[in-house]
């Protein structure tokens, strides 16, 4: 009889991380890393080496993919807004009348600026270099072309249909949207502290939501 003992194989779990030859997957996970990299250091904090770490890879495979530390930071910019514009697209603005699109519009800002800060960081970093390498990407430039033509229609409809004043533009309205949207994450942390409230409770939450709906509702509103 063999007596030979066998020993069990490990499930694929337990063999821990494995390296696939999928260079769509690689990407993806290191513009994820790296993500939380660039928003919580900057371009000048953030460092490749970490980023590989991370990643349980080298710098070498993080060059080969992105070209160079500036041009990884370029695609972090770059995916961080085709994220936020693909869902955007989604909210079938055209389907709804004129005040309910905006206040969904606006609505989804709101959400969606609190459940990406990371976002927002990136955002504040690229202002600090002044939007010097988001004015090297076409990619980022043609992303928001569809998001200000949408806000557009929702706009001239409302004039078509006497709902909204004339007069507005559509960039500076998406501008204002913006700028509360970003506010209500960016500054929450030290205007709780200044002013003793806790603004990040459900109920603080809601309110604050439905505070810049109404806002920008009332300001487009004839």
């Amino acid at each position: 009889m063999d007596e030979t003992v066998q020993k069990p194989r490990r499930s694929a779990a337990a063999k821990g991380p494995t390296r696939t030859n999928d260079p769509e997957r690689t990407m993806a996970d290191i513009l994820a890393v790296a993500t939380r990299e660039f928003a919580d250091k900057g371009l000048a904090g953030a460092r490749i080496d970490d980023i590989a770490d991370a990643m349980r890879t080298s710098k070498r495979m993080i060059y080969y993919y992105f070209g160079s530390k500036e041009g990884l930071y370029i695609r972090v910019l770059e995916e961080a807004y085709r994220k936020m514009r693909q869902i955007e697209a989604g909210l079938h603005l055209d389907d709804l009348p004129p005040e309910d699109a905006l206040r969904r519009l606006v609505g989804f800002t709101v959400d969606y600026q609190l459940a990406h800060p990371d976002f927002i960081r990136l955002v504040a970093s690229e202002n600090i270099q002044r939007g010097a390498y988001l004015a090297q990407s076409e990619a980022i430039q043609a992303l928001n072309v569809p998001a200000i033509d949408g806000l557009r229609r929702v706009y001239e409809r409302g004039l078509a249909a006497g709902i909204f004043r004339s007069g507005i533009d559509p960039v500076d309205l998406h501008m204002s949207i913006s700028a509360l949207s970003v506010f209500n994450v960016a500054n929450r942390h030290t205007f709780s502290i200044i002013f003793k409230r806790d603004l990040e409770t459900p109920a603080a939450l809601i309110a604050r939501r439905d505070s810049i709906i109404e806002m920008i509702v009332r300001f487009v509103r004839k």
